[in-house]
């Protein structure tokens, strides 16, 4: 089941990356072990009460302002109220009640989504209370008050919250069709890729990068199997502002791949992976999807020869070195090359994503590997595996129980990993480790 998305909307300066920030704890400031992947301070995971949520932070809205800048700001606040199932509308007390508040609220009433307003900066509860009760004039619901700063509040609003997930986790859970998140920068292919499939013009392609506006999910049929695909489309803009499209890019991507089963990163064949298509291949890895990079345009690459595609793709996984596992494969939308081999590659890493290993053959093969290469030592103490077993699937994790966790460097877990990898492949999913000491 995907996870829960909740946006953070509001004009600007009312507060909203103190708010993010407060609910994010110290999350966003770390950066993962794996080479390559770091957090986007755009979006965070939450949990509360045992509901985990993904958390998005926006530019604030001026809904009549024609700065570009704030325009620019305005529609990725859009983006994330589309993509959210809860929204926090952020005001502040202290400036009271605006003309601007009023506009939000309008928006996100004709939105249909579920909307907490939210009123910031009440340091004092008795002190600042009536001047709460004036943004009951937006007809929006009860405001919360809160003082993100100070962390005041902040556990009501999140019983708030979570009370506004569906009870039974929305139809997502329901629908076990197989879900293919096509993502990838703008004006790589991706619409296009999808009209291939589907064999019609569903989605209106140009050269302009960003044409479509909107995520579509389609459903479509390959060998008597159904799939839904997500395609998050590209970002309609008026000029590049480089800063904010990344953050669209972001958003689009964190909401489709939350909701996937196996991302379909497409790259250009004539660009190569860009620092845009690693962001994206990380949210994925982070998040434990399965991971295909379709390579379009290779129908334009020149002075192709017998050995193109083994030095395009060992160049993508050196780009790429937190997924060296993704499968690759070499496509053309133009032309229709290799797009029907596209479900082959997906139905793979999903078989991959579900396999199982037999207890006494992962502890054969982990045995068998540190007795290959000595585990870490440090401090005349070296680190010891008593016992390992697959905890899940979707990604596959595995739980290895050893006699002092500090010991199991990053290094020697990569080798364990590929140690089970040569063994099992596991092509184009991450797979998970959780390192328990013994006495756990």
């Amino acid at each position: 089941m995907s996870k829960k998305i909740v946006a953070i909307v509001g004009r600007p300066n009312v507060g909203k990356s103190t708010l993010f920030n407060a609910l994010a704890g110290e999350r966003i400031a770390i950066v993962e072990d794996t080479p390559g992947v770091t957090r986007d301070r755009i979006y965070a995971d939450v949990s509360w009460l045992d509901k985990n949520f993904t958390l998005i932070d926006t530019g604030g809205i001026e809904p009549s302002s024609k700065d570009i800048i704030l325009s620019q700001m305005r529609e990725q606040a859009m983006i994330a109220i589309e993509s959210a199932d809860v929204i926090l509308f952020l005001t502040d007390v202290k400036q009271g009640l605006v003309d601007d508040d009023a506009k939000v609220a309008d928006l996100l009433r004709k939105s249909g989504k579920q909307v907490l307003l939210i009123v910031n900066k009440v340091d004092h509860f008795q002190k600042y209370m009536p001047d709460v009760y004036e943004f009951y004039n937006l007809g929006i619901g009860d405001p919360i008050p809160i003082s993100a700063s100070e962390k005041l509040g902040l556990g009501d609003m999140l019983d708030e919250v979570i009370g506004k997930f569906p009870e039974n986790g929305g139809d997502d859970e329901e629908d076990d069709r197989p879900k293919i998140a096509i993502v990838g920068k703008p004006n790589v292919g991706k619409s296009s890729i999808v009209n291939k499939i589907c064999g019609k013009e569903r989605v209106i392609v140009s050269d302009i990068a960003g044409t479509t506006r909107d995520a579509i999910d389609t459903s479509v049929t390959r060998n008597g199997k159904e799939y839904v695909l997500i395609d998050t489309a590209g970002i309609r803009r008026k000029n590049k502002i480089k800063h904010e499209l990344e953050r669209y890019m972001i958003i689009r991507a964190v909401t489709a791949v939350e909701r996937a089963n196996v991302v379909v990163l497409v790259i250009d064949a004539t660009e190569g992976v860009t620092e845009q298509d690693a962001k994206i291949a990380g949210i994925a890895h982070e998040r434990g999807k399965g991971l295909v990079v379709a390579v379009n345009k290779w129908d334009a690459v020149e002075g192709k020869n017998t050995k193109s595609t083994h030095e395009h793709s060992e160049k993508i996984r050196s780009q790429l070195p937190f997924a060296q596992y993704a499968e690759i494969i070499f496509i053309s939308a133009t032309t229709g090359q290799r797009v029907e081999k596209l479900f082959e590659k997906i139905d793979r890493v999903i078989q991959n994503q579900n396999l199982r290993i037999q207890t006494g053959v992962l502890n054969e093969i982990i045995l068998e590997a540190t007795a290959l290469q000595q585990p870490p030592m440090d401090k005349g103490k070296r680190l010891k595996v008593f016992y390992s077993t697959q905890a899940s699937v979707c990604p596959p994790t595995f739980v290895l129980f050893v006699n002092y966790r500090s010991l199991m460097h990053f290094s020697y877990r990569r080798y364990l990993e590929n140690r089970i990898r040569d063994t099992f492949g596991f092509k184009g999913t991450p797979i998970r480790f959780i390192i328990r000491e013994r006495k756990e």
